[in-house]
């Protein structure tokens, strides 16, 4: 046991100070403990007159050992609360981190996210539903680089590169700056088109159903971005993709910057590569992405769109746009 719980020592020594008629005052005073620890020993184990130090030991020994109700299922609120967010597809930091702002005056609505893990995968601690387990994001990991015969594509014309992009684009301190990429499906040839805002990390999913080469994804992306105000048309930055040979047609019908990253650099679009990472949750590698409609990639852009993100303090995407935009 550790320091915060009398030792066999200290139990010894309260039981010869009772033996002395010594008050729980003088008694505490001599271990260094609160009179009020004392005082709970004592009464917990038979009072003055019945305490010994190898009983109350025991006893204590018996309490640790025994197993405690885990706190989701002793509060069916919070249980209910939490099972909800993860069919909605939060994790279990995200749920942790809302649930203060969410119920301020009520603190026995928390819950850490080690503990809503242990509810799902410990062995006698499962008080939340084992078929949740699905709802988690799991093998969430890089993005492997397309092949390598991406590094002979054709040199894409009039290129602006990431190293003219403004300053404001880097800091995230300006909204309006996006990175787009591909995530590409099953013997690649099927795709989905991704957009992610850097200030509020918005997303915006580009349908392809005619396929991804650069008719396609120029007609898809000027369709996305005439839905933004002007504000949050500044700059769009992309890999050095054929995707995007049509560059300029999107810059003239939109009025959006397009900047292009160094070879072989995806760091340079980080917010887009973890956000494709949480996109694969929906879209599995090696599945046909063209199976999926317009409508479909709406919501699952809105359902990751309205989950909190803790590089928002807890805020979701949605909320952040909608608070640039009032």
């Amino acid at each position: 046991m550790g320091p915060r719980y009398l030792s066999v020592v200290e139990r010894e020594e309260i039981s010869l100070g009772l033996a002395r008629g010594e008050t729980i005052t003088a008694i505490a005073a001599g271990l260094g403990r609160s009179p009020s620890t004392v005082s709970r020993e004592i009464t917990r184990n038979g009072g003055r007159g019945a305490y010994r130090a190898f009983a109350a030991e025991a006893a204590a020994r018996a309490r640790a050992r025994r197993p405690k109700e885990a706190k989701l299922a002793g509060n069916t609120e919070l249980r209910e609360w939490v099972s909800d967010r993860l069919e909605a597809d939060w994790s279990p930091e995200q749920i942790a981190g809302t649930l203060a702002d969410t119920f301020p005056d009520r603190p026995q609505m928390r819950v850490s996210h080690e503990t809503i893990y242990q509810s799902l995968y410990v062995q006698g601690r499962g008080a939340l539903r084992r078929e949740l387990v699905a709802c988690l994001r799991t093998g969430r990991g890089l993005r492997k680089p397309r092949r390598q015969a991406q590094a002979r594509r054709p040199r894409i014309p009039n290129l602006v590169p990431i190293s003219q992009r403004p300053a404001e684009a880097a800091d995230r301190a300006v909204p309006g700056h996006w990175e787009g990429d591909l995530i590409i499906g099953k013997n690649n040839a099927s795709a989905i088109g991704t957009l992610v805002e850097r200030n509020t990390r918005f997303c915006l999913l580009l349908h392809l159903p005619e396929g991804y080469g650069a008719p396609q994804v120029r007609d898809a992306m000027i369709t996305a971005i005439h839905t933004l105000p002007d504000q949050l048309r500044r700059s769009l930055t992309w890999d050095r993709g054929t995707e995007m040979a049509h560059h300029t047609d999107i810059t003239l019908a939109t009025d959006l910057a397009i900047y292009f990253c160094d070879p072989h650099s995806p760091w340079q679009r980080g917010t887009n590569e973890n956000t494709n990472g949480l996109l694969r949750q929906y879209f599995p590698k090696g599945t046909d992405l063209a199976v999926h409609t317009a409508e479909h990639l709406a919501a699952i852009a809105t359902r990751l769109n309205t989950r909190p993100r803790k590089t928002l303090d807890w805020a979701t995407p949605q909320q952040k746009l909608n608070m640039l935009l009032s």
